[in-house]
């Protein structure tokens, strides 16, 4: 059976890309690569994480998403974000306002999707009965859990096995429209993401045949045509779209905004570079005991997602006053038929894990490549300096036991052996021109790069 091709949400402009290696150099996976003075995403080791995008000068890098358009082959047209949408938008701009700006653009119900948020941690503390050994780790955030299938394999069967919060909102919203007399044919949801594995999760769930959402909205492009339609004051009652959230919903997506409901020993990390640290550690049982691990790729949680337009400290700081007008999770009372309905749709089927750091299937035949790199690795200079087009020496040697470069692709090693004419200075000019292009290193005052555009 022909494995199912990994979806992506990040792509690459060739116009824009010059080959500055920002990219290749802070991607957690290792999986950009120069070529032709071009950055090449290898699709199985990217994990969506955006790391990529929010590092490259010239805005090289973008999102698929849906086009809003879409809204418009259905009758109720649901629209799901989570609260740091809200949260990124100056004071001066109520959450009334907000929302009837998501109603002029053609939206008829509106769900933030930490609501009810008290009904997932339940489902996901339940879920810790399915692991057998080391503590729950949460499926919050897609890129992590694509991290760990891909990265830390043996640690797959510690990722709960529950939907994330977008699906929680999007079976609520389903079941809400319904009850009021709506048909399921006609209602459309689509999700707000403030990120690109957000996306890739909608568009191929882990542990799913396909999602519950109809559409994605990039997160920015909304933010900017809310802001052309927010009216100046606020003209209707929008407060029955939110009687359901609470104050621990709103700050869900913060870093400690799953650990804290778990009394147990819990840790928050965010930041996925924090993330593959630690989960090194843990892989090699070099941490104390923990129940329960929340883990989020972008600092700041989803404030610092990569699709927002605002500051993330500062949508942090909004959030937090936000969250104290609101009431507890306990305080607010819901029709518990329904969750029970809700709940039997939260819970997902097997995580797998999908291991790509490996360096054959066989054994054997690992070993010896693993034995080759560390003689290759003597060779080379440890100056990790990207100009192979790999993001270090380390794998430099990886892509020449995998056949994918050479020896003298590391411009050192190049120098050396034309010294000591082993080969030529037209073949080594061809080396180089096979990474970085033609005329890359021919004198030009107006190429790109020379003067850091972009920071």
């Amino acid at each position: 059976m022909k494995e199912k091709t990994k979806y992506h949400a990040i792509k690459v402009d060739a116009q824009k890309c010059f080959g500055c290696t920002h990219c290749m150099k802070i991607c957690p996976t290792e999986a950009i690569r120069v070529v032709n003075g071009i950055a090449v995403i290898d699709e199985k080791r990217c994990v969506d994480c955006g790391n990529c995008m929010r590092a490259c000068p010239v805005d090289a890098f973008y999102v698929e998403h849906d086009e809003l358009s879409q809204i418009e082959g259905f009758k109720y047209r649901v629209v799901l974000f989570p609260s740091v949408f809200i949260g990124q938008f100056p004071e001066i701009y109520s959450e009334s306002r907000i929302y009837e700006a998501l109603l002029k653009l053609g939206f008829t119900h509106i769900f933030e999707v930490e609501q009810p948020a008290s009904w997932l941690m339940e489902s996901v503390k339940q879920s810790a009965n399915d692991v057998y050994d080391g503590p729950l780790i949460s499926s919050f955030c897609p890129a992590i859990v694509r991290l760990i299938q891909c990265k830390y394999p043996s640690l797959a069967g510690n990722i709960s096995r529950r939907k994330a919060p977008h699906d929680l909102a999007a079976h609520f919203a389903i079941r809400q429209l319904i009850k009021s007399g709506a048909n399921e044919n006609e209602i459309g949801i689509f999700y707000v993401t403030p990120c690109s594995a957000k996306m890739a999760a909608v568009n191929q769930p882990v542990a799913e045949k396909e999602s519950i959402v109809t559409g994605i909205i990039n997160m920015k492009d909304l933010y900017n045509r809310i802001m052309k339609l927010i009216p100046a004051h606020e003209t209707i009652n929008t407060t029955e779209y939110r009687k359901h959230l609470s104050r621990e919903g709103i700050l869900w997506s913060l870093p400690r905004g799953e650990s804290s409901w778990f009394r147990k020993r819990s840790m928050a990390i965010d930041g996925i570079h924090n993330v593959v640290k630690f989960l090194e550690r843990l892989e090699n049982d070099e941490v104390p005991k923990l129940d329960f691990l929340e883990f989020k790729s972008c600092n700041q949680g989803c404030a610092g997602g990569i699709l927002l337009t605002g500051n993330r400290f500062l949508t942090v700081e909004r959030l937090q006053k936000r969250a104290a007008a609101y009431p507890r999770a306990v305080q607010i009372l819901h029709d518990f038929q329904e969750k029970e309905a809700v709940l039997e749709q939260l819970v997902t089927g097997e995580i797998e894990p999908k291991p790509v750091f490996v360096l054959d299937e066989n054994r054997i035949k690992a070993l010896e490549k693993m034995k080759k790199i560390n003689s290759i690795l003597c060779q080379l200079p440890g100056i990790d300096c990207g100009a192979c087009g790999a993001p270090n020496c380390h794998a430099l040697a990886e892509d020449m036991v995998q056949g994918k470069a050479r020896m003298t692709d590391c411009i050192f090693l190049q120098d050396k052996y034309i010294r000591m004419q082993k080969i030529k200075p037209e073949k080594a000019d061809k080396n180089l021109e096979r990474i970085w292009g033609k005329q890359r290193f021919e004198a030009d005052c107006n190429k790109k790069g020379g003067r850091n555009e972009g920071f």
